[in-house]
């Protein structure tokens, strides 16, 4: 049982005895560690509601509490605060518990289903700044409820069809029309090789797009490309999907060097075939309504003060819409993958867009209550002046040169702290991918995923601070002190009780993170792992600044400390893992 549910059943037993309500018992970690480890605070709402004195009832509550084992010292401050202190038998008893346990003390919950939608890419685009913080923060959320113990499945959610694609088919129509895949009469097969790489799709793609937007006649023409598409004429479909397949290449290689992997790769075009029969469902069950020449599912509540615009399923040309699509992705979450959740982590300013689409899907019954729809939004990659990040050309960085840029930014600072210099030149490199990684990975989770944050590689990639180049070198630290006392044949023992402060803060810090985790859970949140990770690490090396572990003389308080070390790697390890972050095994 994690520490503080342990510490907050105990005095929840005490406020029911004191004639209270259990619930005021919640125990948290102090405020103001100099004056206490743990605190509760639950007298003062307590006594508000049963017209007592705190100070009063927080004395009949540590009078109630029985088992006194645990505690060091209970004291109370001010009005009724209670504050706590344990053992340092109990505190070694409790991270013994821990060690034994690979969830480091995470209790296993009821198993879900549960979807992540993240990355959302378009074909033919090559992947910029845009796509980083869904990407990062969508696999440390998919992490996170995996190591929770949920069944979990990361859906990239490709924007693989509709106009765009049509545009593209038109623009390879007027620059090679003479292609087998514009003969209306052949009908395969078709070239296993693409005409086209990514780089020629990224090209193609604004070109084709200003064109239809600028004459009435290319936008007709890619209107039709666009229908016939959808319609499955063959030398169409040979064509896209030519363009999904290169583009999805060029993705992986990207998302493969971020440690971000999809499980599944579906995209809008999975859904066109159940677009057809949900809508004419929706049309006769009368949830969906014609208004001004569209098909529209009206989501606003008259009892509330704000007006929120109906779901457009078609629009007044007769065409489906991304809403149209996005509604029959619930769908097919919900009745084939029978997800009890689903999770989307997309660009707070699609705020709006979800809620349409959720409260379309409670009113149409195509995700019962029991279904959780969550957009978990996330904030954007801000340049020095605070304004969305650009090139000097005005561009979105592209997403593998903001890579690049990190690699070599971290090979400068490997090399300017004369760290990884004896090593060949494979595994510096490799070591520099890691510590540019970290750097870049751990420079966007440390903030929260809703807030906009500036983007600083000079800053993300140093060594000292709030860093993941710091946790890194962290996790380095304690990898060589045990192979260190592997090669002196050194024994991992017993944890014992800590004799100083900085061996007791550590096993504070160890027994904190059930809780850390839990918040992190609870609001989708890395940036909750990301501070703790860093906490750890700090902790770790004071621990390691005032307990000369490899010169201690006492064999059982030697043993103790590695055993601590052993389980600081393990904890620090499992922070980096939910985080996506891959740490190297020296520096």
């Amino acid at each position: 049982m994690p520490l503080l549910t342990d510490l907050s059943d105990i005095f929840g037993d005490a406020f029911a005895k004191a004639g209270v309500d259990a619930s005021h018992g919640a125990v948290v970690t102090s405020q103001r560690p100099d004056l206490a480890q743990f605190q509760c605070n639950g007298a003062l709402g307590a006594a508000k509601q049963a017209g007592r004195n705190p100070r009063e009832l927080a004395e009949a509550v540590l009078e109630a509490i029985s088992d006194r084992e645990p505690f060091k010292e209970l004291s109370i401050a001010g009005p009724g605060f209670i504050n706590i202190d344990l053992t340092d038998k109990y505190l070694a008893a409790q991270v013994r518990s821990v060690q034994a346990d690979d969830r480091h003390g995470v209790p296993a919950p009821e198993k879900k289903s549960v979807i992540v939608d993240y990355g959302g890419p378009n074909v033919a685009k090559e992947l910029h700044v845009g796509h980083l913080r869904p990407a990062i923060i969508g696999e440390s959320v998919k992490r996170i409820f995996r190591f929770a113990g949920h069944d979990v499945a990361g859906d990239v959610h490709l924007g693989d069809w509709g106009l765009p694609m049509g545009q593209l088919i038109a623009e390879m129509k007027h620059r090679d029309p003479d292609l087998v895949y514009f003969d209306p009469d052949h009908t395969g097969p078709y070239p296993q090789e693409s005409p086209v790489d990514v780089a020629h799709l990224n090209e193609m793609y604004p070109v084709a797009a200003a064109a239809a937007t600028e004459d009435p006649e290319r936008k007709s023409e890619a209107q039709q490309a666009t229908a016939e598409l959808q319609a499955g004429r063959p030398g169409y479909r040979a064509l896209w999907e030519h363009f999904r397949r290169v583009s999805i290449e060029a993705m992986r290689e990207v998302y493969d060097t971020l440690g971000v992997h999809f499980e599944l790769w579906n995209g809008e075009a999975s859904v066109h075939d159940r677009i057809e029969p949900m809508v004419a469902r929706l049309r006769a069950n009368g949830v969906a309504v014609e208004s001004d020449g569209a098909l529209v599912i009206v989501v606003d509540d008259p009892d509330e003060n704000r007006e929120i615009p109906p779901l457009m399923l078609v629009n007044s040309r007769g065409a489906f819409t991304y809403g149209t699509s996005d509604l029959a992705t619930v769908e097919e979450r919900v009745v084939d993958a029978k997800a009890d959740e689903v999770i989307y982590v997309v660009d707070a300013r699609q705020g709006l867009h979800f809620e349409q689409i959720f409260r379309a899907a409670r009113k149409s019954g195509i995700a019962p209550q029991s279904v959780i729809l969550e957009h978990a939004p996330n904030g954007t990659v801000n340049g020095p002046g605070g304004t969305p990040l650009k090139t000097r050309e005005g561009n979105l960085p592209l997403l593998r040169d903001l890579i690049n840029d990190a690699t070599a930014a971290a090979a400068d600072r490997l090399a300017e702290n004369d760290l990884a210099s004896e090593y060949d030149e494979i595994e510096r490199a490799d070591i520099a991918s890691k510590v540019g990684m970290a750097a870049l990975k751990y420079g966007d989770l440390q903030n929260h995923r809703s807030s906009d944050y500036i983007f600083d590689l000079d800053r993300f990639s140093a060594f000292e601070g709030k860093t993941g180049p710091y946790l890194l070198y962290g996790a380095v630290r304690m990898k060589s002190i045990l192979r260190e006392a592997a090669d002196r044949g050194l024994q991992l023992g017993t944890v014992l009780p800590p004799k100083v402060d900085q061996s007791r803060n550590l096993m504070l810090a160890l027994l904190r993170f059930p809780d850390v985790f839990d918040r992190a859970l609870r609001h989708r949140a890395p940036n909750h792992l990301a501070e703790y990770g860093y906490e750890l690490v700090a902790e770790f090396s004071r621990f390691y600044e005032a307990c000369h572990i490899l010169r201690e003389r006492d064999p059982a308080r030697q043993a103790s400390w590695l055993s601590m070390v052993e389980l600081t790697l393990a904890t620090l390890g499992t922070v980096l893992e939910l985080l996506g972050i891959e740490s190297p095994e020296r520096m």
